[in-house]
């Protein structure tokens, strides 16, 4: 492990509060697309497989940010354990129901209760910030070394996955992502030494974190980038069907995943001067134009190379977002501030999905690709529209500067990084 990497885990309990967030985030990469997976099997309809991954994207948007909300308010074991039990039960009902063949309905009241879950990746870097607050340098590694186990995740999952519900049972995939995230959210709330406190009652505002300018840009961008993901998750497995390879979807969507994860790694040992939104603003665009290169694969592995190369855009882009995040977003709210921007990666997974299987079932897999495209032109176009909400705020003279605690927003952390913040 390079040198920034093996000093960041110097602090006690970070390698242990890690591997669980790493257990609990498996069902990130492996519930929708087990999902997609098992009830393509089971029906053939690709159409209802991705409005099922929809529903689940659509209500974990809704719910995370309000489970996130209590976390920073009470706490994260007091609230993560309860929701966890709830979205375990309704995995269990959405498989039985599946199984059984009960009527679509079922399904999707199923699929909307499984979206009870806490965001465990913003519970990680959460505790990652409160251990090296005001350390600029150590908290951008820190977010790297997130976003490797993020791409760890998406290599991993979907080949457990795809590979278990094809090979095994239709069921496969989804049953084991649950097991992973009650092994990994109980593991990790039953870490107190590495836990954020709750901030004081009059720390926290009446108000969301999405009160934040700076957040709305990011929220807004990310949920065409999930769209992306979730386009190209369900066409890359109703592409590798008609190729009659469909288990192989799972190596190819682990490809996409290793180009972040190796972007991710050297992004984490670069020291990079500027301010992050312009290299935001590129990463986003940089997943854009990645986006066309797909309209001209027609084998697997031409389709596993492009998305190689789309992948490397990824994990950068993830990191820069998380130091804007937490420039923009109170401390008192940044556990809730981070969520919103998963919650916007999951609305445009679940709109991206949806609109993919429709197409695949219209017009095949090779139009489906034209879904990422159009999500990526749409990223690219709002980042642009709210660079400005981004940039660094004019630093105002030591004479004129207003002490920490009558600054406005985005809060202390921002006032006390200006000026010293050489990196993401």
């Amino acid at each position: 492990m390079p040198s920034p990497y093996r000093a960041l885990f110097g602090r006690p309990g970070t390698r242990s509060f890690s591997a669980a967030g790493l257990l609990g985030r498996m069902p990130l990469s492996m519930m929708g697309i087990g999902i997609v997976t098992m009830v393509s099997q089971l029906t053939g309809r690709y159409g209802l497989a991705g409005a099922l991954s929809a529903t689940l994207a659509l209500s974990a948007a809704v719910l995370g940010p309000q489970i996130s909300r209590l976390v920073d308010r009470h706490g994260q074991r007091r609230v993560m354990r309860p929701a966890t039990l709830v979205s375990l039960a309704a995995v269990a009902g959405l498989l039985l129901s599946a199984q059984q063949r009960w009527p679509d309905w079922i399904l999707f009241v199923f699929a909307a209760c499984v979206g009870c879950v806490p965001s465990v990746g913003s519970m990680v870097r959460a505790r990652w910030a409160e251990l090296y607050q005001g350390s600029p340098r150590e908290l951008h590694t820190a977010y790297s070394w997130e976003s490797i186990v993020d791409e760890m995740c998406f290599i991993v999952g979907p080949i457990l996955s795809i590979g278990l519900s094809t090979a095994w049972f239709p069921e496969a995939g989804p049953l084991l992502a649950g097991g992973f995230l009650a092994a990994g959210v109980f593991w990790l709330t039953a870490q107190r030494g590495t836990e954020p406190v709750p901030h004081p009652r009059e720390h926290h505002t009446k108000g969301s974190a999405l009160r934040s300018r700076g957040l709305q840009v990011l929220v807004v961008t990310f949920v065409a980038t999930g769209a992306i993901f979730g386009a190209i998750d369900v066409v890359t497995v109703a592409f590798a069907e008609e190729e009659g390879h469909k288990a192989a979807a799972s190596l190819v969507l682990a490809v996409y995943a290793l180009g972040s994860c190796v972007a991710g790694a050297v992004f984490g040992l670069l020291h990079l001067k500027g301010h992050p939104s312009r290299r935001w603003v590129v990463g986003v665009c940089a997943m854009a134009v990645s986006m066309v290169p797909l309209q001209f694969v027609d084998s697997l592995p031409l389709l596993a190379v492009a998305l190689f190369v789309a992948g490397l855009s990824i994990a950068p882009t993830m990191v820069t977002t998380m130091a804007l995040v937490e420039e923009h977003v109170p401390r008192a709210q940044l556990t809730e501030g981070m969520t919103w921007t998963s919650t916007g990666l999951a609305v445009g997974v679940a709109l991206g999905s949806s609109a993919a299987g429709w197409v695949v079932d219209a017009s095949g897999a090779a139009r489906g690709y034209l879904v990422p495209v159009a999500a990526g032109v749409l990223a690219a176009l709002v980042a642009f529209a709210g660079y400005r909400k981004l940039r660094p705020r004019p630093t105002l003279p030591t004479t004129a500067r207003p002490a920490v605690t009558d600054l406005p927003e985005p809060g202390a952390v921002a006032a006390e990084r200006q000026g010293e913040q050489s990196v993401a």
